[in-house]
């Protein structure tokens, strides 16, 4: 489940009626997989009740609602200037089916819609086959033949290990949109959240290193160790005072949160801040989603943070339904600063840090080629006219120009898959 599903005071919801079944070879692979995960990690005494209704399936029929609820919705009026995105031209025509793998957000909301209606205004002769129930499904299906495009959140450490050991290359990695500001679900920024009562208003990665991360002995880069990114235990900060507070906060311990480490949220924060380590504060009190008794999904993180002075957490669309006892504070990627604010148009234009994105990822073979059709629909996506239907549909953000032409290049070829870790 992606556990930027909803916000810590929202319930959520997510199925798409566009998913066709899935083959059997994918299907065979993937149930072997969760079986041997479950034997694994499930007591015997769950194992024996199989038979009895499942907590983790209430979750996800109380997910799929929520979902279901904002997905046609469009949460923002604004309008971007996108004049400056590269217009979309065919360089070839190009016709056949592109199977589409991967986040369910992508049709639950229209974006995948007005993608394939604006494209085919170009390129009839191309039809699309969706599968789009779970990101977890998007690079399994590049590996086992049956997907062209794997779309949704970051390449995962086991999912590009997985790619790289069945192909012995990366996948191309293309950012078709940035994430959302406050709609939960739509891949949104992520806010460092303290009391309103603390006199700390800013702060920078390495400092949110220091706090929400531990002595280590290295890092990753994709599915690279780096041993040069070891730093010892003076590197930790654990009271107010580390961080300049004086008088009453200057000894208070820094209590920290966070979600459930299995969740995608804290592996992504984990990539960001702590050198994809998953070297964590030992403090830290970690939560998960519930099914609260009016069957809603239900997370009781801020209301937990709002009661303690002297908490602070990493939180996705900080801003929607933030308790009025807690407060946002800017962020800087290096202490000369600048010091950027958590807003609609930080997020949108990237200078703010902790921004999210939405990525696809498609086969390439050695020499680095793709499928035509498939390469024309991408350069279209990240097209003024793809991104234009990212506006239209409300929840993500699209694109500035230089990324765009950013993603253009890597579709000529121009420039190699970011790291996983970055």
């Amino acid at each position: 489940m992606n556990s930027s599903d909803i916000s810590d005071s929202q319930a959520h919801a997510a199925s798409s009626d566009h998913a066709a079944p899935a083959p059997a070879t994918l299907l065979s692979m993937l149930a072997l997989l969760a079986m041997g995960a479950l034997c694994l990690l499930a007591p015997r005494e769950a194992l024996a009740q199989a038979d009895k209704p499942a907590a983790g399936l209430d979750l996800q029929h109380a997910r799929a609602q929520f979902v279901e609820a904002k997905g046609k919705k469009v949460f923002y009026a604004k309008r971007w200037d996108l004049s400056d995105l590269p217009s979309y031209g065919p360089k070839q025509k190009v016709s056949g089916t592109i199977r589409m793998w991967g986040s369910n957000y992508i049709v639950d909301g229209n974006v995948g819609k007005y993608w394939e209606e604006d494209f085919r205004k170009f390129q009839p002769g191309v039809k699309f086959d969706y599968h789009m129930k779970t990101t977890i499904a998007a690079v399994p299906a590049l590996v086992f033949g049956v997907g062209d495009i794997g779309v949704g959140r970051k390449i995962t450490f086991a999912e590009l290990l997985l790619y790289q050991r069945y192909n012995d290359r990366d996948p191309l990695e293309i950012t078709v949109a940035t994430g959302s500001y406050d709609v939960t679900g739509w891949q949104p920024g992520y806010g460092i959240v303290v009391n309103r009562d603390n006199p700390v208003t800013q702060l920078t990665l390495q400092q949110l290193d220091g706090i929400f991360g531990s002595q280590r002995l290295g890092g990753w880069e994709g599915t690279s160790w780096h041993p040069e990114y070891a730093r010892g235990p003076e590197g930790n900060i654990r009271t107010w005072g580390q961080l300049g507070a004086k008088g009453e906060w200057a000894d208070k311990p820094i209590n920290v949160y966070g979600l459930n480490l299995r969740y995608h949220q804290a592996t992504e924060i984990s990539d960001r801040l702590l050198k994809a380590s998953d070297k964590w504060n030992e403090q830290l009190r970690i939560y998960a989603n519930f099914v609260t008794p009016d069957g809603k999904l239900g997370r009781s993180l801020t209301d937990d943070l709002a009661k303690d002075r002297f908490g602070i957490a990493y939180i996705a669309a900080p801003t929607r339904n933030l308790p009025p006892e807690l407060k946002i504070v800017a962020l800087a990627r290096t202490p000369a600063g600048p010091y950027v604010p958590y807003t609609i148009e930080t997020v949108h234009g990237r200078t703010y840090p902790l921004f999210d994105e939405i990525y696809t990822y498609v086969d390439q073979a050695d020499d680095r080629s793709i499928d035509p059709k498939v390469k024309e629909f991408l350069r279209f996506v990240v097209s003024r006219e793809g991104q234009e239907a990212v506006q239209r549909d409300g929840k993500y953000l699209p694109l500035t120009a230089e990324v765009a032409r950013e993603q253009l290049r890597k579709l000529d070829g121009a420039a190699p898959m970011a790291r996983a870790s970055e």
